[in-house]
């Protein structure tokens, strides 16, 4: 088997899968309609949503950012749970905290510049000192290695700038800003792959299906709170469990157009291998 982690593999992932039917692949934030591709994707709008309350709800100065490496979607899923927290906080609240960073109707927004979106701390730290420059005290990249631009620059901030962090628990990923980190929206990816693994060693491998991670499956989440735990408020903390469980339930249904879909489940398995 193999695995093929983030979506900008799709490709790459296609082109191979099908010159090598007899091979089972996986791909992380991917959705490949291949009979020999299972796709492992989450559903991060869900956690991003209670992110984006969580920073409405701890920013002083009531504006908050949060930027992209690149408008696609497993990128911007994030950005569109992120918008729509901030929302429905100022919905119940009567407040009026603003998004910087992000248009959700339109889908456009600030990302960073050139040829290494994943990778560019310099290019990440640029786009937050603008935010910061507008009034921005919380800003959540989703932008890899790029974001740690942001995370030092909170770090020499003194405690004025925080970040939520994306993919994996920040405190464990990127342990030296830990203390600027409020939160992380994770996705369970170690999970997901052992579950399409599991599949293939059990004999239940089936191409052109996959999952998708929620909060309900625990495959999306917040991650502890960490140093902060004892600096936000009770109150905040129980409303953002509450949140969590109403998405669950679907009293509140999070809406994106960058939501992972299963694909369509191909129309035939592929040929056993002549050896």
């Amino acid at each position: 088997m193999i695995v093929a982690v983030g979506g900008l593999m799709g490709d790459a992932t296609t082109k191979v899968a099908t010159a090598n039917p007899n091979t089972k692949f996986a791909i992380v934030d991917g959705s490949i309609a291949l009979p020999n591709v299972y796709s492992a994707q989450f559903d991060t709008a869900q956690a991003g949503y209670l992110a984006g309350y969580l920073a409405a709800g701890m920013s002083k100065s009531g504006k908050v950012g949060t930027y992209g490496g690149l408008n696609i979607p497993p990128v911007t899923v994030f950005m569109d749970g992120f918008v729509d927290g901030v929302a429905h906080y100022n919905e119940v609240k009567s407040k009026s905290v603003q998004v910087l960073g992000w248009n959700k109707q339109n889908q456009t927004g600030s990302f960073v510049p050139g040829g290494n979106p994943f990778g560019d701390t310099d290019g990440g730290k640029s786009i937050s000192t603008a935010m910061v420059a507008q009034g921005a005290d919380v800003i959540m990249p989703v932008a890899g290695f790029s974001g740690q631009g942001t995370a030092q620059q909170a770090l020499d901030s003194n405690g004025a700038l925080k970040v939520i962090w994306v993919d994996q628990d920040g405190c464990v990923s990127a342990e030296k800003f830990c203390s600027v980190f409020l939160s992380t929206v994770v996705k369970n990816i170690s999970d997901a792959v052992k579950q399409a693994v599991g599949k293939v060693a059990d004999g239940t491998f089936a191409g052109g299906t996959g999952s998708i991670g929620t909060l309900e499956n625990n495959g999306v989440q917040l991650a502890p709170y960490h140093n902060f735990d004892s600096q936000i408020p009770a109150d905040l903390k129980t409303e953002i469990d509450k949140l969590k469980a109403d998405i669950v339930s679907g009293t509140i249904k999070v809406q994106s157009k960058s939501q992972p879909v299963q694909p369509s489940a191909p129309a035939a398995a592929p040929s056993p291998s002549s050896s």
